[in-house]
Formats: structure tokens, C-alpha cells, sequence
């Protein structure tokens, strides 16, 4: 289990403006992700440390949009500005989920500009919607590389909601079963959820 990577839902000025925000607070460039066919979503993406990444995706005017889990919690946090959406964990095996969750893993996939397709397995997105502090889960299956050069490394959450919670949900001991990112847990004065992300960047230490 590993913290893989966190979403950024977009805000009312759309991805442009929302990703050249965030690459000029970090100091960063962006990397052209793709579309999520199944979703109705599309992302760009800034490559971290520790094969994790920073996701900004935006819900498209798409079928999908309106049918599938993600493209819904996309559309939910736009709606109310924007911001973080959520945190998202992977797994070798969802096994374990599925039977916990009692509802089965659902295929993903992201296309890119050049043809090459990503493909995963994911589940828990209807947890997150009602519930913003726990994550979502996924599988990565075998396909082309996802390598990026790195351009910053994560290194701490601040999650607003309860370290026991989060723990029941992940089967784990622990809420943060991560060596090396940090969680910080606030007491939630409204919705629970993630709050903020600080990066290790090339202008210092960023908090967003």
C-alpha cells in the first residue's frame, strides 16, 4: 500500500488557468495527461517523487460525466470553486476491498495524445463523495511506462476527519501507513476531507 497520487479538481477559470496557478506556485512544469473515456474526465499531471503525482482534472461535457462515480465527484468540488478532491492509494490486490466494501473494482483508463493507454482497476469513489476524507483505491495493470522526471516530492497531508476512520477503512493499523509522506489530522469544523498538500519544490517548501 502506498500513497499514490492526489486530485486537484479544477476551478471555475478551467484547467489552463487552474494548472498555470499551480505550476507557478511550485515552480514546475506540467505534463499533458490525458482523458479518462470512462469517466468523462481528463487530467493533466505534475510527476513527483516516489512514482506519485499531483493530478488536475476537470469533468468534460461527456455522457460519462453523468453516469460514472469520478466524474461526478470531479463535477461536485468545480461546482463549489474548485480545489483538493482527494487522495488516492494503490494496491498490489483489491481483493480485500472488494469483499469489505461489498461491491466489485471498476476498470479506469487514460488516453494519451500519442495512442498509448493507461489502464487500472479502482474502487471507492462512492466512499469518497460521501464521505471526502477516506480514499480511493486502485490496481495498476501492466501497460507502458508512467515514468516522468520527477519535479517535486510530497511530503505532507493535512486531512481534515478522524485518523480511525480513515484506518477502518484502509484495513490498516495505522492511518498513515505511508514511510514517507506525513499526515496531519484536523479536527473538521464543516466537511471532512483533504485540506492541504505540501511539496518539497524546487522554490522550497509549498503549501497548497
Amino acid at each position: 500500500m502506498r500513497l499514490d497520487h492526489v486530485s486537484f479538481a479544477v476551478g471555475p477559470d478551467g484547467m489552463d488557468a487552474t494548472v498555470e496557478q499551480i505550476t507557478r506556485l511550485l515552480g514546475v512544469d506540467r505534463v499533458k495527461g490525458g482523458i479518462h473515456p470512462r469517466f468523462g474526465t481528463a487530467n493533466a499531471i505534475i510527476p513527483l517523487d516516489n512514482r506519485q503525482y499531483l493530478e488536475i482534472v476537470q469533468v468534460l461535457d461527456h455522457p460519462s460525466a453523468d453516469k460514472a462515480p469520478f466524474g461526478q465527484a470531479v463535477r461536485n468540488r468545480s461546482q463549489i470553486g474548485g480545489g483538493w478532491m482527494g487522495w488516492c492509494v494503490s494496491v498490489d490486490d483489491l481483493a480485500a476491498f472488494e469483499e469489505r466494501l461489498g461491491r466489485r473494482s471498476v476498470p479506469g483508463n487514460r488516453k494519451f495524445p500519442d495512442g498509448q493507454e493507461l489502464t487500472w482497476q479502482q474502487i471507492g469513489i462512492k466512499g469518497l463523495i460521501a464521505d471526502p476524507q477516506v480514499p480511493y483505491l486502485l490496481r495498476w495493470d501492466e501497460g507502458p511506462s508512467r515514468a516522468y522526471e520527477p519535479q517535486a516530492r510530497l511530503t505532507r497531508l493535512s486531512i481534515a476527519g478522524s485518523p480511525q476512520r480513515v484506518a477502518d477503512w484502509l484495513g490498516s493499523p495505522e492511518a498513515d501507513p505511508f514511510e514517507d509522506v506525513a499526515v496531519d489530522w484536523v479536527a473538521p469544523s464543516g466537511t471532512p476531507g483533504l485540506m492541504s498538500v505540501t511539496f518539497q519544490t524546487p522554490q522550497g517548501e509549498v503549501t497548497i
